[in-house]
């Protein structure tokens, strides 16, 4: 079922309106794939939020222990937690009113995309927020 959270027209709108993505699992830890398209994302002018409780910053931006204390709004949850975090994620997700729920490669947790399509979010899973950014806006 992974092809019903990988859209294209869902992917290319994302890509195009989204502003702001909050990284919820970023590391601190520049071999970690979360780090290198957290720093992709910031140098394509994006706003990038840090959400991880294990840190208090990341590239001098202010790392937030959850998603409920991100001032403002989030157009892309974007997930690099393990798929049984996924849900909890999902459900904090809808709650501060994000518009999508972008679950990196490897997190496939259909719970956590049912979640929060039944929010109302948008929702892309297994996919790399990077790689979709570099195709569809060209950005390198």
């Amino acid at each position: 079922m992974l092809t019903a959270w990988q859209d294209l027209a869902v992917i290319e709108r994302l890509v195009h309106e989204s502003r702001t993505v909050a990284v919820v699992g970023l590391s601190a830890d520049p071999r970690r794939p979360s780090h290198g398209i957290a720093r992709y994302l910031l140098s394509a002018g994006l706003t990038v939020h840090p959400v991880n409780p294990g840190i208090a910053e990341w590239q001098g931006l202010r790392s937030y222990p959850s998603l409920a204390e991100v001032p403002g709004p989030i157009d892309i949850v974007d997930v690099f937690r393990r798929p049984e975090h996924a849900p909890e994620v999902a459900r904090q997700a809808v709650a501060v009113g994000a518009g999508a729920l972008w679950l990196q490669m490897g997190v496939i947790s259909e719970e956590a995309a049912r979640i929060a399509a039944d929010g109302g979010l948008d929702v892309v899973m297994d996919r790399c927020l990077a790689v979709e950014h570099r195709e569809v806006a060209g950005w390198s």
